[in-house]
């Protein structure tokens, strides 16, 4: 989630980090970049070595890996049937934020800005913010399909794409505040996947990654909207901004 940089705001308003939803704010306008490193040891690469690690991993860790993917498979198990967050009742988003602050609390990569983890193309599977969800507008003005959001944190860019049935985007600049949290100042819209339209300059949020694996992250935006994401293709690499 708007893509975990995804909020409508208007001007003088202060936007939210993944709370720029392109659908939330260029509807709005019409009717009204995201970001711990390796563990012990090294992971098998295509029959290479098996490092320490992987072989005593729940030693060194003191079972945490196998704790983590109970906490994972929880939080998953609690945002079924939640259609990203816009059908969850007040008890749904309840076990949510309990399930997802457990996980929080396992947290592998307490620097994710350092780490290649962040970078790719993630897709959001639950998120509290209403713009991103379209939760107050009708459903056929809701997007349906995937919502996606694109890190790279070595340009500090980050892109939030929805797919069906708008198509809309937003890129935006990441400034890093501390180990895990960036400034994000959003800075182009794309209607309809199309047409840029630049972005006001008080289009700015703030985005917190508060859960990092290979496969899954966390994030907490400055509004106090939790996102859930998953990894969907880390080989995605967004354009340089001349490329544009």
């Amino acid at each position: 989630m708007s893509t975990h940089v995804m909020s409508t705001r208007v001007p003088g308003a202060r936007a939210s980090s993944f709370d720029a939803s392109p659908a939330a704010r260029l509807s709005s306008r019409a009717s009204s970049r995201l970001p711990g490193a390796a563990w012990v040891g090294t992971r098998r690469q295509r029959g290479g070595p098996v490092g320490t690690r992987a072989i005593f991993g729940g030693i060194f860790d003191g079972g945490g890996s196998k704790r983590r993917e109970a906490a994972k498979a929880a939080l998953l198990e609690a945002i079924e049937g939640t259609q990203r967050g816009v059908a969850a009742s007040e008890e749904d988003v309840a076990a949510v934020e309990a399930a997802a602050s457990a996980l929080e609390r396992l947290n592998p990569n307490r620097s994710p800005l350092a780490s290649p983890l962040v970078n790719g193309e993630w897709e959001l599977l639950y998120t509290t913010s209403a713009s991103i969800l379209g939760a107050n507008k009708p459903w056929f003005l809701r997007p349906s399909g995937p919502i996606y959001q694109t890190i790279d944190v070595g340009r500090l860019r980050a892109r939030n794409r929805e797919t069906f049935p708008f198509f809309n985007a937003v890129d935006a600049d990441l400034t890093p505040t501390s180990r895990s949290a960036v400034n994000v100042r959003f800075v182009k819209f794309f209607i309809l996947g199309v047409a840029p339209v630049d972005a006001p300059p008080s289009a700015r949020g703030a985005l917190d990654v508060t859960y990092l694996d290979d496969e899954t992250r966390v994030s907490r935006g400055d509004r106090g909207n939790l996102f859930v994401l998953r990894m969907h293709d880390r080989d995605v690499e967004l354009p340089r901004p001349e490329d544009d």
